[in-house]
Parts: C-alpha cells; sequence; structure tokens
C-alpha cells in the first residue's frame, strides 16, 4: 500500500462568477522515500493540490464533491479538523513557497520551530530547544544555538528557507511537500536547498512531493512527475520517459519552451501560445487543445481521459504514441533539429 494515495480528487471554489473547479479528477500515489515532481504553469492546480492533500483550503468557499486522500490507508478528507491538527506537521508536513509570509515575525525562529515539536512530540522545552538547535545544524545553519534566538528578519533568503525546511523536518515527518521552496532564491542558494533536501531524504526516508514550474528542479530531483493542465492531472510516469519521450502535447511544449546550455543556441524555442483556460469556463473537449500544435478536429469534442499509453507511463491525449512521434517528428525537421 502507498503512504500517500489521491484518488479522483475534485477541488472546487465556489465564487460569485461560477465554480472554479481548481483540481478536478486528480489521482497519483507516493511511496517511502520517493520524490513525486507536481509540475505545470501557474494556475493549473498544483498548489491546490498540496493544500488539499493537508486540508488547508477555506470550507467554505471550497468543496470535494468526489475524491478520497488515502494517508496511511486512512482517508483525510473525512478528518476533523482537531484529528488534521495532529497530522499537520507530524506525519505530513510543508514548506510554502515564501518563508517570510510563514515565519511570525515576532517570534524567534527557534521559538517556533521548538513550538512545533512540543506539540506534536510532547518533550520538555529543554528537549525541544536541544533538538531545534539539532535540526538548524542538520540544514546547514551557521552557529545554530545563536541563530536559534534571532528573528525572521535577521535572516538571509536562503537562510529563511532553511530555517522553513528544518521546521518542516524537526518532527520527522513520513511526507514532506515542497511548494516551489526555491523560486525566490538565486541559482547558487536554490542549489543548495535542493542538495540539502535530498540529503535529508536519505537520512531520514522521507517522502516528497516537490511542486514547481522548474523543469530543471524536476530532473534533478524526481523519480516521478506529475504533469497538471488546467486542474488535471495530463501526463504521469518516471522521470525520465517524461523528460526524453513525453506523450502529451502540453509536456512537450513545456520542455521545447525552456532555453538549454547544451544546444548553445541550435534549438530554437517554441513558445506555448495563448494562455490556460479560466477553471470556470473549459473549452469544450481537451482543455489543451486551443492551444496544442498537434490539434486536429476530434480534440475539440473529444474530453480524453489519462489513460497508460506505455508501461507506468500515462497521458491524456487521443493521439496514439505513434501519433504523437509522427508529430514530434515533423515539427522538428520544420525547425531544422535533429533528433
Amino acid at each position: 500500500m502507498a503512504m500517500l494515495e489521491v484518488n479522483n480528487l475534485k477541488t472546487y471554489f465556489h465564487t460569485a462568477d461560477g465554480v472554479v473547479k481548481a483540481v478536478d479528477g486528480v489521482s497519483f500515489a507516493l511511496e517511502p522515500g520517493e520524490t513525486l515532481g507536481i509540475v505545470g504553469e501557474s494556475g493549473s492546480g498544483k498548489s491546490v493540490t498540496a493544500l488539499s492533500v493537508m486540508q488547508l483550503n477555506p470550507q467554505p468557499p471550497c468543496e470535494y464533491p468526489e475524491g478520497e486522500i488515502l494517508f496511511e490507508g486512512r482517508d483525510l478528507l473525512g478528518a476533523s479538523e482537531k484529528e488534521m491538527q495532529k497530522i499537520r506537521g507530524n506525519d505530513i508536513a510543508m514548506i510554502f513557497q515564501d518563508p517570510m509570509t510563514s515565519l511570525n515575525p515576532v517570534f524567534t525562529v527557534g521559538d517556533q520551530i521548538a513550538e512545533a515539536i512540543r506539540i506534536h512530540q510532547k518533550v520538555s522545552k529543554k528537549e525541544a530547544r536541544e533538538r531545534t538547535v539539532q535540526v538548524l545544524r542538520d540544514v546547514g545553519i551557521a552557529n545554530p544555538e545563536q541563530r536559534a534566538r534571532e528573528y525572521p528578519h535577521q535572516f538571509s533568503g536562503g537562510m529563511r528557507q532553511r530555517a522553513m525546511i528544518a521546521m518542516g523536518l524537526a518532527c520527522n515527518p513520513k511526507v514532506l511537500i515542497a511548494d516551489e521552496p526555491t523560486t525566490a532564491l538565486d541559482v547558487t542558494i536554490q542549489a543548495q536547498i535542493l542538495e540539502l533536501m535530498v540529503d535529508l531524504q536519505e537520512k531520514y526516508g522521507t517522502a516528497i512531493i516537490m511542486i514547481t514550474h522548474d523543469l530543471g528542479v524536476v530532473a534533478q530531483m524526481a523519480d516521478k512527475v506529475m504533469v497538471m493542465y488546467a486542474g488535471r492531472s495530463v501526463e504521469q510516469g518516471p522521470t525520465d520517459p517524461i523528460f526524453y519521450d513525453p506523450l502529451m502535447p502540453y509536456t512537450w511544449a513545456l520542455l521545447r519552451s525552456i532555453p538549454r546550455l547544451d544546444t548553445a543556441g541550435e534549438v530554437r524555442l517554441l513558445p506555448i501560445k495563448g494562455q490556460p483556460p479560466s477553471l470556470i469556463f473549459l473549452p469544450e473537449g481537451c482543455n489543451f487543445s486551443p492551444r496544442c500544435p498537434f490539434v486536429r478536429d476530434e480534440c475539440r469534442s473529444t474530453d480524453p481521459a489519462l489513460e497508460e499509453k506505455r508501461p507506468g507511463h500515462s497521458a491524456a491525449c487521443i493521439l496514439s504514441v505513434q501519433e504523437v512521434e509522427e508529430k514530434k517528428h515533423l515539427v522538428d525537421e520544420e525547425l531544422g533539429v535533429e533528433r
């Protein structure tokens, strides 16, 4: 049994303009010690999926009309707020995108980490303080005894992100959700943070959900990938097949729109035309059809389901594997690219 299993999750928000289908039938599974990368454009439902797992979406306006979130076999959608408080931070922890909005400016960093330890682990103040210093040391913060007594504004951006990771790992959670943890950091600090997360995963055996729009981060860290578009999972599978042989035109378009250092400008970037659709007024047929470079008439009337195209590799597209390969080959020929 998977440690975390999400089945047909639907997260809708009721607004004055209509129902926003932020997550619309997403499914995935996460094993112990495994890293799942969730990628897609802004507004594709990545963060709402994570907040749904943590049960942090406000109800109302949020509702879950269908689906289940099974953590060690227990459905979190049926858990009370008191039960979720015992799970959050202890069994499932989350690193938020902006640490400055997650750390309380009027409490020291050490007090905030120690509070999480004392709530979930039922230890003395002295032991919580010792564990706080140790976890700050584990995430590479120099002079952790002194830093634990300092406030968030005294930390640099990279150090605040390390402090957030320390807070997330303070209780040795079984699942760590990282929501774009390196977005606001420069590339040097980003590399250090990613290396730190890999090292800590190996040390603690934590399963990680890495949410990002940076496919380079996913290629470096993830064991498997879920690509989201307009609230849905449109491709899932092991990392290498998705990067080297994507079966969904949207995934292929994402990869072709990213600069690469190994091509010396030989491969022309292909921007994805148009904008993601409104999650209230979705297009008929395939949600990606208005922007798809491989679109055909049938795509505008048929809503494809996510189905296995190759062993362990699924995509939501009516085109066969052979048709997708032919389309990609034709585009590369037009650009003069050798595959």
